[in-house]
């Protein structure tokens, strides 16, 4: 079987969860199973739920993983409701690999890439909301909050108003070219931000990672370890939060002169005080990983 994905920081995920002898892991993002089909091979007493959005992923995976059937429990749906759909079972481990899958990147037809001929974008090809009604649609408040937020561009405003001048665009590679054309050169491919901008808000990942985590802080699954790997900063702020929310042990207010809250109120604790990042070997090899980062924590 051709496998075309290298997950990142594979060896490191693995070691997260490598003690965890019985029990179910749920791999929130599935995508090409690469980290699946690791942890079942390696943790041989454990059973897997195996989650994606994707129904080419989950086709994809499920001949992957054939070998390990017994073991491995598929399940189509938005992480972000997966737990609520598994909350009786014994739950030792959770993993995300957030962003976009190389399923998604690579293929030209779902609209994610620089020269794809289709402006599209969605992880989920089943929703309404596509690239294309972002770009062509959006007032230009509403793509300078875009831009802004969820690209973290500098020159949002004059990306917004390029776009809604020039507008309607009808492939991302018309798109990138033209963001290319008119905004500053830099280490970067110009569109790279204004993408991920695009991207996020069609996708909804911000939101949709929030949600992940509150239903993880309502279920406070025992003994279970939580790993987490982002790609850009947005994200990772969002994890670093609620990792730092779930190891406090005070919660009083921050204007009280005294704690009253019994100072006992911590979940568990957080195992990388430093993010883990990929060696420059795996950015060789997978020059994707640069930008990933994973985060760790375990609830008691």
């Amino acid at each position: 079987m051709n496998i075309p994905h290298i997950p990142v920081l594979y060896k490191e995920t693995l070691g997260v969860f490598e003690n965890i002898d019985s029990g179910y892991i749920i791999d929130c993002t599935l995508g090409y199973a690469g980290h699946s089909e690791g942890l079942l091979k390696q943790n041989s007493n454990v059973k897997l739920i195996c989650n994606d959005q994707d129904n080419e992923a989950l086709e994809f995976s499920k001949k992957r993983l054939e070998p390990f059937l017994n073991r491995a429990t598929f399940n189509k749906g938005n992480f972000e409701t997966v737990l609520n759909s598994f909350k009786e079972y014994d739950i030792r481990g959770i993993l995300a690999d957030i962003g976009v899958s190389s399923l998604q990147l690579d293929k030209e037809d779902r609209g994610f890439g620089f020269d794809s001929e289709s402006l599209d974008m969605r992880m989920n090809q089943e929703q309404s909301l596509d690239a294309s009604v972002v770009v062509n649609t959006y007032s230009q408040s509403e793509l300078e909050r875009v831009f802004k937020e969820c690209g973290e561009v500098k020159e949002y405003k004059k990306v917004a108003s390029l776009i809604v001048n020039n507008r309607p665009f009808t492939s991302a590679k018309e798109l990138s070219t033209f963001i290319a054309k008119n905004m500053h050169k830099g280490k970067l491919h110009a569109a790279t931000l204004p993408f991920q901008g695009i991207r996020i808000e069609v996708n909804d990942e911000l939101g949709v990672l929030e949600r992940l985590f509150d239903s993880i802080e309502e279920l406070k699954p025992k003994n279970c370890l939580i790993a987490i790997i982002s790609f850009h900063s947005l994200e990772d702020r969002i994890v670093k939060n609620y990792f730092k929310k779930w190891s406090k042990n005070c919660i009083c207010p921050s204007d009280v002169m005294r704690c009253t809250c019994g100072n006992d109120n911590a979940l568990g604790k957080i195992i990388t005080k430093k993010p883990i990042i990929p060696t420059n070997e795996e950015i060789k090899v997978n020059p994707r990983s640069r930008s990933s980062k994973l985060r760790v924590f375990k609830f008691d």
